[in-house]
């Protein structure tokens, strides 16, 4: 187990998480170095010189404890790679001053391997698809509404950093969510389809889409408005011009991920025509791992 540094680190590192998680996006060299951080580990496994695992780690975005990611290989597993991974993770986990990590499950076996080291399921994740093109619900802008892009007004996403970060602190989750806003600013990796709500200049709403490494696939990033805003209909009409957008521009499918105990935004998605796929348990453990 060792860091990834090189550009072939980094993309044996993708090919393992594009092989245990294929609907999932799994960085670019680049897109690493760009999110690189001192409070985020990358690790690789290798197996007579190949790359059979693949390790993240580091700062949760929830208050008060770290994140570890450990994947293995289908042809790779039971051979001790794992939990060599998920060691070294904890590790740079307890040097960040965590005595805790959150990680998600979305199989049986990894399931077994959390119980195995004291990991807690804590909260689950779904995850919504829609496939494009499709009908979707009428959802007209209010008139004080205008309309921009994070394309046609980048400065925006600075700008609208403290909304998002009102968004996070609403999510249904346990603990307290919040993100760096150089994170924050990924979340419009695709400009043209994330848009802006502006009443009188200001932010009240926010819903961005972002890049995803499958063809034909883009990720819902961050949907958010204004609380004097909210149960308008604003979010709906944010989401549907994202959606249009993306049928209109080659895109065939958007998934998105929220929280068992979003109610509302799950609501929000089945109206629009997402259908579930996959639920993710996430679980919580002490570090260091032994």
């Amino acid at each position: 187990v060792r860091r990834a540094e090189t550009d072939a680190d980094l993309e044996g590192w993708a090919r393992v998480k594009r092989t245990v998680q294929p609907n999932e996006s799994a960085w670019t060299p680049q897109q690493f170095r760009e999110r690189a951080t001192p409070d985020r580990v990358v690790l690789i496994a290798e197996l007579d010189g190949e790359v059979v695992g693949a390790g993240l780690g580091g700062k949760s975005d929830v208050q008060g404890r770290g994140f570890v990611a450990p994947r293995v290989h289908p042809d790779a597993r039971r051979r001790g790679v794992g939990t060599a991974l998920l060691r070294e993770l904890g590790d740079f986990v307890v040097g960040l001053g965590f005595d805790k990590a959150a990680a998600h499950v979305d199989d049986e076996g990894g399931k077994a391997f959390a119980d195995r080291f004291g990991f807690e399921e804590i909260d689950r994740e779904v995850e919504q698809v829609i496939k494009l093109p499709a009908e979707l619900p009428k959802a007209p802008v209010p008139e004080e509404i205008e309309i921009v892009t994070a394309a046609e007004r980048p400065e925006l996403m600075r700008e609208a950093y403290p909304l998002a970060l009102e968004g996070y602190a609403d999510l249904a989750i346990e603990g307290n969510a919040t993100i760096e806003l150089e994170e924050w600013l990924h979340d419009a990796s695709l400009p043209e389809g994330s848009f802006f709500a502006l009443e009188a200049g200001r932010i009240v709403g926010f819903s961005g889409l972002m890049e995803h490494d499958n063809p034909g696939v883009a990720e819902d990033g961050l949907t958010v408005v204004t609380r004097d805003w909210r149960r308008r209909g604003l979010a709906l009409a944010l989401k549907r011009l994202e959606l249009e957008w993306a049928a209109a521009n080659g895109i065939t499918e958007v998934i998105t991920w929220t929280q068992r105990d979003n109610a509302s935004m799950r609501a929000l998605n089945e109206r629009l025509g997402y259908e579930y796929r996959t639920v993710a348990l996430k679980v919580l453990g002490p570090v260091p791992v032994r």
